[in-house]
Parts: C-alpha cells; structure tokens; sequence
C-alpha cells in the first residue's frame, strides 16, 4: 500500500500524527488483534497454548524479549513476524542518518532541521517491513558493529568529535523507532555483551566514551540455545537481569503438529514449479508418521546429544528425500503417478547426517548405524500401532516354503503388485490393511501396504532380509 501523502512537518501536524513508542505501538497492535480474533503468529503450529501467551504477556509488557529454545523450534520465525505488530507506516524526518521522529527529534542534527526549517522539514515514510534488523551473534562482532564508531574522514574535515555528525551509527541506532533481533546472544564476547548493558536499561549509548546521549526508541529481542544460556561462561549474569520475558520454546508436542509442520513447510509436490517431472507423489500417512518418529526417536535417543537437540527442519528435509526417491522411480519407470514406500525411506540418511549430534561417535560411520536403527524402529512402532488388530502369522508361515520375495525402489508398483499375486496370502492382507488405513486400492498403494507388511514382520523378527547387487530380498 502506498504510505500518506504528508510531505512536511506541517502537513502532518494537520494529520493529527502524535508520536508513540515502538513498544506502545506493538502493544496497541496485539491488543487489537486480540479483540479482533485474529491469529498473532500466522503459520506457527504447535505453540498456541504453550509460546504464544508467553510472547503476548512480554509485549503487553513492554518487555524486551529472550527466545530460548533448541536449534529448529520457530525462534527466528517468530522474531520475524514481529514486524507484523507495529503501524504500517511512520514517518521520519529526512536528512537524518538513524529514524528520528518529527515532531520530538532526539538527534542533534534533527533538532536543528527542525530549528532552521520548522513546519518547511521534510519527512520521509518507513514502512514497517524496513524497522526490523537482526544480527546473527558471532566471535568476530565489535562494538563498532553494534553501536558505532568515530568517523575519522569526518573529524578530518574539522567537526569537533563530541558532535554527533563525527560519528558512525552502528545496528541498534540506525533502529531506532524498530525491533532489532540478535540471534545466538550467548555467541558474542563478554565484552560486547556488557556494551549492550545501557542499550537494555537506561536506552542511551556512548561512543568511545564521548558524552553523546541518544534516547533511543527501540524493542530489543534475541534468541539463545538454552546449554548456552544456562552456562555463566557464554552469557554475563548482568545482561540476563535486563531482559524482561525470557520465553521457552518447544519441539511439536503431538505427530498431527509436526506432520502439519512438515505439510506446510516441504517441497512435496513435484509436479508444479518451474522444473516440473511430470510425476505425481503421494506420500501415505503412515510413512509421513515414519518420517515423523525417526525424529521423534532421535530426540530421546541416549546415542543423540539432547543439548543439541533435533531441529524440525530434519523431518521437512526427510519428507522431501523421501519424495525425491520415489520421484526419481516415477521419472526411470515412466510412472505419472507414485506412490511412495518404505524402500524410499533409506535415502533419508542423507538428509538427516549433520543434523544429529552423536554423543560418542566410533567410527566414520556410527551415524549412518544409528540413522538405520532409527528408521527400523521408527518403523516398528508405526507398523505395531497401525495393525495391532490384525494377525500377520499366515503370511510369515508362507515364506516357510523358501519363498524369496524382490523388493527396492528400482520396481514399478504395477510388478510389485504383480509379484504380490504369486503369494496369494500376502495379496489379501495387503487389502485388508488398506481398508484398515482406509487407502485407495490402486497398484500404488497396494505396492506401498504391500512393502510396508514386508518391513513390518521384518522389523518384528518374522522375516530376514538382505540386499543383493542393490536389489532388496525378503524371506524367511
């Protein structure tokens, strides 16, 4: 939207502008949302009854705010869609390095256009897009990074240096009159964070200890890993006093949340987009809930540093390996339309090294060994809650017949089905089990329920396993 049309200080006097605070301004804003009904964090799943009443307090507040949690729990999603909160537009005055506001300057530079200029001034409109700023917090960050710094091309022209023009804005001035976020807060050095002291409490910096006092206008928000935080030697105990509302996030709480996440958030579908294969993938739910409990285990796993945690963006970044496979078997097999199986479900290894911390990794591939033995309990919990009903003996007793039974990503689902025919036992469970998980019986999910009995008794001990010249066996 275009912003308003006042030019000057004395255009928008007759507007009846009146100045507030950022923080008042967030606090206006969510109230009104909140008596409107409308939804604070639009796309954040899993938090309405835990965070977001953490987050509203803070701002009802006028907090400055801490976001605590493990590494993919949404922190920097939510620091992001603050901005939502403030006035679409406000306005500033122009020729002004930092945002100053135009009727009560803070800046000498501002009050003096104002001196010399008065209702004549011009004014500039921010959008609230531009009144958010955030820095990732790391070793090398310097004072002059965050607060500013003498600018000697600037005293070189003979400007004295206690005046404001010498100096060089660092982040946290230039928003003033916005939200600034410092992501990783325990990451800066000690000395850095003591400089952000006056900034939390009184609101005014100092440059090089010259006497410049700017009545900063600013909500300071950050996000830390809670090992971090709770160790006195990342995070000064001073700083922590100064920040008002200290908020815990969280992993999704239930599997319908996390499969939301996951639904919302992966690139699932394939055939769309500029580089569209043609293939359509249909992901069953009882392989996304797979999906979801490989990560779900991880994250109790006593072989998973826990400190560390296991981020959401493990299970989105499954999900679309998982599809990607069974894309890739559509495109090779000539399919339009594919169903993915289990046999999809060894590629996620990829997708998942270097997002789990081992606590004592043997060797170069204890990784690859724990990703497997996740997926295969992953897939005995799913497989025993879904069919808890139903007797799978008859299928086991007839692979005691020494029946051998090819499997793997390399065949169609119309030859899986095909194969499926020669045990006739098998055949028939399988449509059991899709009415069970009231599934559509197409060859696609019937080669799909098919495999997943197959791993099923596999995991459960009813069946051996083992794979030849990349091709998958199962018999007894």
């Amino acid at each position: 939207m275009s912003h308003p049309s006042a030019a000057t200080i004395g255009q928008l006097r007759q507007t009846g502008y009146r100045y507030m605070s950022v923080k008042d301004e967030l606090r206006k804003n969510l109230i009104a949302k909140l008596r409107a009904g409308e939804e604070i964090f639009p796309g954040i799943r899993g938090y309405r009854e835990t965070v977001i009443p953490q987050v509203i307090n803070g701002i009802l507040a006028k907090h400055d705010m801490l976001f605590l949690g493990l590494r993919g729990q949404a922190k920097t999603r939510m620091l992001r869609l603050l901005p939502s909160l403030l006035d679409e537009w406000i306005p500033v005055l122009s020729g002004v390095e930092i945002n100053d506001d135009p009727l009560q300057p803070m800046t000498r530079t501002g009050q003096r256009i104002v001196a010399e200029q008065g209702d004549d001034a011009r004014i500039e409109w921010v959008h609230r897009s531009a009144r958010y700023q955030e820095k990732l917090a790391t070793p090398d960050v310097t004072i002059a990074d965050l607060i500013g710094e003498i600018d000697l091309v600037k005293h070189a022209e003979g400007r004295y240096l206690s005046d404001e023009s010498t100096m060089h804005y660092g982040l946290i001035p230039r928003s003033n009159r916005g939200i600034f976020a410092i992501n990783e807060l325990p990451d800066l050095a000690p000395r850095i964070q003591v400089g952000l002291f006056n900034v939390l409490e009184e609101r005014d910096i100092q440059i090089r200890g010259y006497p410049i006092r700017l009545n900063l206008d600013t909500c300071l928000v950050f996000s830390a890993n809670p090992e971090d935080y709770t160790n006195r030697g990342r995070i000064v105990t001073p700083l922590k006093d100064r920040i008002g509302t200290v908020i815990r996030t969280h992993y999704p709480e239930t599997t319908a949340e996390a499969l939301q996440i996951v639904a919302e958030n992966a690139w699932l579908n394939r055939n769309a987009g500029p580089s569209p294969s043609g293939v359509k993938v249909i992901v069953p739910q009882f392989l996304s809930e797979i999906v979801e409990e490989v990560v779900r285990l991880a994250r109790t796993s006593p072989h998973v540093s826990q400190t560390s945690g296991v981020s959401v963006r493990t299970s989105i970044a499954n999900a679309e390996s998982v599809v990607s496979n069974a894309e890739r078997r559509g495109i090779l097999t000539g399919e339009s339309t594919v169903v993915a199986r289990i046999c999809d479900l060894q590629y996620i290894a990829a997708s998942t090294r270097g997002k789990i911390e081992m606590t004592l990794a043997e060797d170069d591939t204890s990784e690859d060994k724990l990703i497997q033995s996740l997926i295969g309990e992953a897939v005995k919990t799913v497989f025993n809650r879904l069919t808890k009903k139903m007797n799978f003996d008859a299928v086991s007793e007839e692979f005691s017949r020494n029946i051998t039974f090819p499997s793997g990503d390399d065949i169609c689902s119309e030859e899986f089905v095909a194969n499926m025919k020669m045990i006739p036992v098998l055949s028939q469970t399988s449509g059991m089990l899709l009415k069970t998980l009231d599934l559509e019986d197409t060859p696609g999910f019937r080669a799909a329920v098919g495999e997943f009995i197959l791993e099923g008794l596999y995991v459960n001990n009813q069946l051996s396993k083992y794979n030849k010249n990349g091709q998958t066996f199962f018999r007894k």
